[in-house]
Order: structure tokens, then C-alpha cells, then sequence
């Protein structure tokens, strides 16, 4: 972050540094809003949530060096006291982003993709300039403007993944972070418990392209006929990718290689290159066009970018991890999280992988469905069987409907129930063999990661 004095965070936050706090102490470090990341020169966000307050570790944080606090109430420890400390991190943020000349905010939303998509921007701006990019998936009011606050003088791009939970929510994240470009991925079924159907959820992201000023630009998926319904929302220019032939900048004759990673010509309208993929999974090339068009129009030529994709590869864990034992078992982690469209995807990159190898589908439940729970894990259950998945393991009472999918498709997948994540484990324990492929994937909150973990660690 660039140096701020106290007085100024105050300013920024509308907050007041507290009696014996003095204004003229600089943050020279980092904003963070875990006790036990502070350092020397560090602002501490003290956030009070479900579990815990972060209010309660502010002495943790100035003993590591914080030099200050920013608190919803005075501490025994320098700080900026505010009404609301995550309000008040946005706002630090937005000053902070106003005060770098020339910077290009890059903001990236849809119901699937949008790390993934991250990734492969964080890898491939910085041909064209610095570029700050969030870790893991800091997408939210909290991981956002954590974020930004890493920018500097010298950064030239700054990637803003936005998540959202319901109206509203990416146009707060806009507020913190004003986009220059916005990339739109996908509409799909994530969180549609929570939003109460897919046109609404459309409503959400297309927050995103209406924050854009007039000479921005709105990177929009011509594969998908809801997002493509966006250009109407905004004044920007309109970038379209996609496969169809439609599309600005799109991909022509893909094919995947035995591990499921994709190769495709990507064209313009103007010039083409080969691209070269070295992520797993169809899907992934969607995600690279929406790179693609991003690179393009921040100035980089086609031939560099299709260069800089095929360079690019996996970043954030347990997405389409993929690791190969030494008896020959390669297990697919893709457990980070999971909603309909993102498992027929690693179900459709599984049948891939595994030509003339037995394949596994181990696979928790899907959260934040709604009413479309029961239906839409049964749909993932017939889709398994659609794909010849030979051995479908299905964990935990909240996926039982993949389970009832499955068999109710008929054909020869061999379906198997666990209890838990540790009857799952053993189960696969006794009955993988080698040279199986293994998928694991399901919402985070399923833990299914400890099931990938445990199969990789097993000695062949």
C-alpha cells in the first residue's frame, strides 16, 4: 500500500484516531484483518464476525508491529475508530485506488470461472504492466478492498474479483473498485437458493457492466444468452467471446489432449494463433477467451496473448488440481467448491481424462440450491451415468440425490454411498486400484478436500 499517515486513514474512513493516538504515524506496511499476518508498519482491521473478533487480538496485532487499529471501539492500543470497520476497509480502499494515476480495474464476476479466470489474468497482465491480483478467492466486501489496498504508484493493473450473494452486492465491490474493464463469465445455478433464480442472479452480474463509464469496456460471453443480454446495460464499448462464430474474440477447432487439457486456434476476426492450454478441463477456454479479450483491448497483440495463455498455469488450489500417485492413480481435486454447472464440467473433463482407465466420481453436496436442491444433484447423478463414469461415490446426506440420479439413469455406474468424508476415505482406500482416475468435488463447506488430500498421500 502507499504510505498513509493515521489523519489520513481517518479522512479516508470518516473515522477519529483515538486520545494519545498521534495522526502523524505512517502505515507503511500492509492493511491486513488477521492478527497473526501483522508486521512491522501494518494497519490491523479489527473485524468482528459470527466466530470471532478481530477486536480481541488487536494487542496480538500491535505486539507483532501493527502500528495501529482501525476498531469499532477505543482499544488500549493506537487506532482509528469508525461505525463499521469493513465500510470503513472499502472506503480506505477506494481512496487508495483514487490516488493511482492511470491505474486500469479489471473486474471479473459470473457464477463460475471467476478464480480460475483471476489466475490466468494475474499471469498474463504483467507482460503489459504491474498488476496486483487477489489470492485464493478474496471476492467479497472483505477480500476485495484487501486487495486494492496492495496497490501502489507503479501499479498498472489492479484484477478485482467480485462475488456476489444477492442484489446489490457487486455494485457495493464496484463502488470500492471502479472498473475500467468488466468481464462477465457466466449465469448459472451458484447461490441460486439465495438469489431465487437465474434472472436474478443475471441482475447481479450485469452490476458490474453498469458501473462501467463510457469509455470502458464490457467483456461479455457470447455463449451465454444472459450475459450477452448485458450490452444493454451499459454505454461501454462490447467485447464478446465465446465459441460462437459470433464472437469477437473467439476459439475455433478445440480439441483436448488425454489429460483433458485443450488446445484451439484463437482468432479476432483479424489474425489467429494456436493456443495451448496447460489447465484441465474443456472449460478452461472459455476462461482463457475471456482473458484473451481482455489482453486485447489493454493494448497486448493477438500472437502475445495467445503466447502468454499457453504459458500460464494452474495457481489456486484444489481447482482442477490434478496429481499422479506412484502407482499411476491421477486424482482430480477440484473440491474448493461446486454448484451444477462447475461439476458437469469436471464430470465432462474426468470422462476425458480417463479413456481406457477406470474413473471415479467421488462427489458432496452442492450448497445454496434452494429449491432446486433435489433436482439439480439428481441431474448430476444422470449426468455421470451420461458419461460413463464407472464408479460414482456420493458423501453425506446432502448429496443423496446424486445418488437416486444415478440410479434412476440406469446404465452400468457402479454407485456407492458414504456417510462422511472419513467413510469415504476408507472406502476409496480399499477399492481404488492403479491407473484409476479419481474426481473429488463438491462446496467447500463438504470438506472433501481431506478426501483428495488423503488419496494422494496414500504410498503406491
Amino acid at each position: 500500500m502507499i504510505p498513509l499517515t493515521l489523519a489520513e486513514v481517518a479522512a479516508a474512513v470518516g473515522g477519529r484516531p483515538t486520545g494519545g493516538t498521534d495522526p502523524a504515524i505512517v502505515v507503511t506496511g500492509r492493511v491486513v484483518t488477521d492478527s497473526r499476518e501483522a508486521g512491522p508498519g501494518d494497519l490491523f482491521v479489527a473485524i468482528a464476525g459470527d466466530h470471532h473478533d478481530g477486536h480481541d487480538h488487536a494487542a496480538e496485532a500491535a505486539e507483532a508491529g501493527a502500528v495501529a487499529v482501525l476498531s469499532g471501539r477505543e482499544l488500549a492500543v493506537p487506532c482509528v475508530v469508525v461505525d463499521d470497520t469493513v465500510r470503513a476497509l472499502g472506503r480506505l480502499a477506494r481512496a487508495v485506488v483514487d490516488r493511482i494515476p492511470g491505474l486500469t480495474v479489471v473486474g471479473v464476476t459470473g457464477s463460475s470461472g471467476k478464480t480460475s479466470t483471476k489466475d490466468l489474468l494475474a499471469q498474463t497482465l504483467p507482460a503489459l504492466g504491474a498488476t496486483v491480483s487477489p489470492v485464493g478467492s478474496f471476492n467479497n466486501e472483505v477480500g476485495l478492498p484487501t486487495t486494492a489496498l496492495q496497490v501502489d504508484e507503479g501499479t498498472r493493473f489492479l484484477v478485482s474479483e467480485m462475488g456476489a450473494r444477492g442484489v446489490g452486492h457487486i455494485s457495493y465491490l464496484c463502488d470500492i473498485t471502479p472498473p475500467t474493464i468488466g468481464v462477465v463469465l457466466n449465469v448459472g445455478s451458484a447461490h441460486v437458493g439465495e438469489f431465487g433464480g437465474r434472472e436474478a442472479i443475471a441482475l447481479a452480474k450485469g452490476e458490474l457492466v453498469e458501473a462501467l463509464p463510457p469509455g470502458g469496456v464490457a467483456v461479455l460471453n457470447a455463449d451465454d444468452p444472459l450475459v450477452l443480454g448485458m450490452r444493454r446495460r451499459t454505454s461501454a464499448r462490447i467485447v464478446t467471446f465465446g465459441e460462437s462464430p459470433d464472437a469477437a474474440v473467439r476459439a475455433r477447432d478445440v480439441s483436448l489432449d488425454d489429460a483433458a487439457r485443450a488446445s484451439f486456434v484463437l482468432d479476432d476476426g483479424s489474425s489467429a494463433a494456436p493456443v495451448t492450454l496447460r489447465l484441465h478441463g474443456r472449460h478452461h477456454v472459455s476462461n482463457a477467451l475471456a482473458t484473451a479479450a481482455v489482453l486485447l483491448a489493454c493494448g497486448c497483440d493477438l500472437a502475445a496473448a495467445a503466447e502468454s495463455l499457453s504459458a500460464a498455469g494452474p495457481s489456486s488450489r484444489w481447482r482442477m488440481e490434478v496429481s499422479t500417485r506412484p502407482d499411476g492413480v491421477t486424482v482430480v481435486n477440484d473440491a474448493y467448491n461446486a454448484n451444477p454447472e462447475s461439476v458437469l464440467a469436471a464430470l465432462d473433463a474426468l470422462a476425458a481424462m480417463s479413456a481406457g482407465r477406470r474413473s471415479w466420481a467421488v462427489l458432496g453436496e452442492m450448497r445454496e440450491l434452494g429449491a432446486l436442491a433435489e433436482s439439480e444433484h439428481a441431474r448430476v447423478g444422470r449426468a455421470a451415468v451420461e458419461r460413463g463414469i464407472d464408479r460414482l461415490v456420493v458423501v453425506g446426506a446432502g448429496a443423496l440425490g446424486v445418488a437416486s440420479g444415478a440410479r434412476a439413469a440406469g446404465g452400468g455406474t457402479v454407485v456407492e454411498v458414504a456417510p462422511d468424508v472419513d467413510a469415504a476415505v476408507a472406502l476409496l482406500d480399499e477399492l481404488v486400484a492403479p491407473d484409476d482416475v479419481v474426481l473429488v468435488k463438491a462446496s467447500r463447506a463438504a470438506g472433501l478436500e481431506r478426501v483428495a488430500q488423503a488419496l494422494v498421500e496414500v504410498a503406491g
